[in-house]
């Protein structure tokens, strides 16, 4: 798009030619107000309010994309009358409750109606019952709702799931008089929102993964929290910018603190927010933010039992949900004290961007969830997005939407979410154990020929064989009929019955064999047959390129093979790759740290199994504080260095008192942020000098990018794809269930539950049980005892076994793959 400049009220705005008027508008500091409208989704009109004139004429500024000379006037006479019955008939038998509403003191319908002056009303209709709705971590209450379909355009355009539309209201019609007497828009608007309330998509029953961001948009308080729900006013909380610990996206909220009650002055988490113009939260950030660690005085007898666990250490095990400067901490006292530094995710993590960098010649990848966003074609390897990182789904659905994207999504486990992003989006469900095929068949069809390795080009070419196929196709077929009619006899006048011939030409569908090319790779994956046939159509004028690869390309017994194919794949095709980390801070501790292989001698666990165990979570030998009680860095999937700050107080030891009593000091955990290492790509600056916000044209103000550090390319030996290494029979995935990433999300109190194998309805009828019957899934000697859970969004027959409770042991099922091969019993 070409850079362009137009005129808002006399002011010169920079802008991309096609741009709407009202994000322009909001990049330059201008006001136009607007209620339906989100930045990062479809115009839907809904509330006529972000009128303007553009070069004379009357447009709405959402739907209204600028072009180089554009003048606009963002109100006149007309428009603030049509603005000001627009918030009158908003108004219209809206409750007023507004002393009670959760929403109150930041409701845009207060805001406007303030606003545009709105100091009587002129317009009345009678009124229809609307009960409210419980949908379970969610409250909808129709009374009041303004139907601006802000919940509809989010969960469709951004989130994926579509579980919400408009549903019929039930009421009296307007007066047809209404037509000629009101501003024309306002009318219109009214028209609309008398017919209509909002309701689940399928049935009664809301069918989500409760993201809660409707919760966000919601301008009113007809969609909150139900936890939330009348515990207090908005205008009391604290709110506390911090970064999500749950998964690598980190993506940017705010806690909302205040006293526990009157009695009580404890501070306590309320909710969580988001700047949802900009980023959106799943439902483990929004409703699984209570985790902390209460812990009201220093254990001096268990401290001093830890200084000595850890110098009679030969290792300290840990997890990555912990922050850049702890593993800093982490990194000294191995240096310090000789020990070993073991996290097999981390380390699994690191030696495949390691062997990636060797392709490519840089220590990181080159993609971002931003770019994702902005790409009109799309492709994820390995990655169950739904579960593994929200975000990065968000982005796939977000490009598909709003891009007239396309894209391809390879995972063993059937997605109904994913498939129903669009119908450009073609899902291939292929055999666990084939990742290699599908990245080898990305290179078949992206690479560039000219500049991949010979002897690649070869094996690619061997892949694709001369073969017939039977197809339809309809032709136009000459048909002779006899047709009878009356004609009038000229001579007598009477009617008489002619017959004669006509010839038609009829379609009709006939079946033919045709030599075709067969790609032996989309065989082997079990690819739709007509992918091939699709795929031009899909590519017509797709100008930006992204591919997600996720953990299950470097938890695979063919890592660093994948990981060369993932470096081919960022050198010699247009995508831009995104690596996704598979926990909070993976990333960071991958850089940070100089991991090994494994254990020896005496171990430390650090929010991980040990002979002395440092638990945030308050199951161990010495407490620590979570990570919303504390402040740091956390690397993300953006390469991004983001800070994230306390949100409640934490009065007992942490990791840096430990480090001090060991010889390694500083005074406060942060002191570390400006000594993380810049050989590594991380910048010498101090933690209170990051920043942490949005602009208003969206750009991320957050911490600061990685900066990727060259090294030598070499051309890869890449292997050949294991055709016989596809798994069969009864399959075991190591994957949570939606919203569940670990200990803490676990202990959240409205996410609060015990692991379960999950399996989909089809499984579970196949399997023979019913919900909440137990499983045994055993795989080389190991075995879990679970009960089972049907979650409607998975098809297939694979069974997925959790990680985030710590009491089961699920590493022993999956060494080195994320899928097993098991043996399944009902206990």
């Amino acid at each position: 798009m070409s850079d362009i400049t137009i005129k808002i009220d006399g002011k010169e705005c920079k802008a991309k030619e096609g741009e709407y008027i009202l994000n322009i508008a909001r990049a330059n500091g201008i006001f136009i107000p607007a209620i339906c409208y989100l930045t990062r989704c479809s115009p839907t009109l809904a509330c006529r309010i972000c009128l303007v004139e553009a070069d004379g004429k009357q447009v709405y500024a959402c739907n209204a994309k600028a072009k180089d000379g554009m003048e606009i006037t963002t109100l006149t006479e007309n428009i603030a009358a049509e603005r000001r019955a627009i918030m009158e008939v908003y108004d219209v038998n809206h409750p007023l409750q507004c002393g009670v509403c959760d929403q109150s003191g930041e409701c845009e319908l207060q805001n406007y109606t303030l606003e545009m002056g709105v100091d009587q009303q002129h317009y009345a209709i009678k009124d229809v019952h609307r009960p409210s709705q419980n949908w379970g971590l969610m409250h909808y209450d129709p009374g009041l709702c303004i139907v601006c379909e802000r919940c509809v355009t989010v969960c469709k355009d951004m989130i994926g799931d579509a579980a919400l539309k408009t549903v019929p209201r039930g009421g009296d019609p307007l007066d047809k008089e209404l037509k000629n007497e009101m501003p024309k828009d306002a009318y219109a608007m009214w028209n609309k929102l008398n017919k209509s309330l909002i309701g689940p998509a399928t049935g009664e029953t809301l069918e989500c993964t409760n993201c809660g961001e409707c919760i966000a948009v919601c301008p009113v308080g007809a969609l909150v929290s139900s936890d939330f729900q009348y515990t207090t006013n908005a205008w009391e909380l604290t709110k506390i910018p911090a970064a999500c610990a749950h998964c690598s996206a980190a993506c940017h909220l705010y806690y909302e603190t205040k006293h526990t009650s009157v009695a009580d002055n404890t501070p306590r988490l309320y909710r969580v927010t988001n700047e949802w113009n900009y980023v959106s939260l799943c439902g483990a950030g929004r409703f699984g933010y209570d985790f902390e660690n209460r812990v009201e005085s220093k254990d001096e007898a268990s401290f001093n039992k830890a200084v000595e666990a850890l110098k009679a250490a030969g290792t300290i095990r840990f997890d990555s949900a912990i922050t850049n400067e702890e593993a800093l901490i982490l990194q000294r006292l191995k240096e310090k004290l000789g020990v070993r530094l073991v996290n097999t995710d981390a380390k699994r993590f690191g030696d495949f961007m390691k062997t990636f960098a060797s392709v490519t010649g840089e220590s990181l990848y080159g993609g971002d969830l931003k770019k994702v966003h902005h790409s009109d074609f799309v492709v994820s390897i390995g990655a169950q997005l739904k579960s593994d990182n929200p975000a990065a789904r968000f982005a796939f659905n977000n490009a598909i939407k709003m891009n007239k994207g396309a894209g391809l999504y390879f995972h063993p486990v059937k997605d109904p979410v994913v498939e129903g992003f669009g119908k450009n989006l073609v899902c291939v469900n292929h055999k666990p154990g084939l990742e290699e095929a599908a990245m080898y068949l990305v290179l078949d069809l992206f690479g560039d020929r000219e500049k991949m390795p010979k002897e690649v080009v070869k094996y690619l070419d061997s892949f694709h064989k001369k073969g017939k196929k039977s197809v339809e196709e309809t032709i136009k077929e000459k048909v002779v009929e006899k047709v009878t009619k009356k004609v009038k006899d000229e001579e007598t006048g009477e009617e008489k019955e002619v017959t004669e011939e006509v010839t038609k030409m009829v379609p009709k569908k006939v079946k033919k064999t045709v030599e075709v090319e067969i790609n032996k790779l989309m065989e082997l994956l079990d690819a739709p047959e007509d992918l091939a046939d699709k795929l031009p159509k899909m590519l017509a004028k797709k100008e930006s390129f992204s591919i997600i690869l996720g953990e299950d390309l470097y938890h695979h017994p063919k890592a660093q093979n994948l990981a060369k194919l993932a470096g081919m794949i960022a050198k010699y095709t247009d995508f831009e790759v995104v690596i996704l980390p598979s926990k909070t801070n993976t990333l960071g501790v991958s850089l940070i740290c100089d991991l090994d292989e494994e254990a020896e001698g005496k171990v430390v666990g650090y929010n991980a199994p040990g002979d002395f165990v440092l638990s945030a979570v308050g199951d161990g030998d010495l407490d620590m504080p979570a990570l919303n009680q504390q402040e740091g860095t956390f690397t993300n999937v953006d390469k991004r260095v983001v800070p994230t700050y306390v949100a409640l107080p934490y009065r007992g030891y942490i990791l840096n008192d430990l480090a001090n009593a060991l010889g390694v000091e500083a005074k406060l955990t942060v002191d570390y942020t400006a000594c993380l290492p810049e050989e590594k790509g991380f910048e010498r600056v101090a933690f209170d000098d990051l920043p942490c916000h949005y602009t208003n044209s969206g750009e991320e103000v957050r911490g600061y990018a990685l900066k990727p550090i060259k090294c030598k390319a070499q051309t890869p030996k890449v292997g050949k794809v294991d055709t016989k290494g596809a798994l069969e029979g009864d399959i075991a995935y190591r994957c949570n269930p939606v919203l569940q990433f670990n200990a803490f999300t676990q202990k959240a109190h409205q996410l609060a539950d015990e692991a379960k194998v999950v399996v989909s309805p089809e499984r579970l009828e196949s399997l023979g049980v019913q919900e909440g019957e137990h499983l045994r899934v055993t795989a080389g000697g190991a075995s879990v005892e679970l009960p089972v859970a049907v979650d409607k969004f998975i098809g297939g027959d694979i069974v997925m076994v959790p990680d985030f409770d710590p009491s089961i042991e699920t590493d022993k099922l999956f060494a080195t793959n994320r899928y097993q091969n098991v043996t399944i019993e009902k206990v």
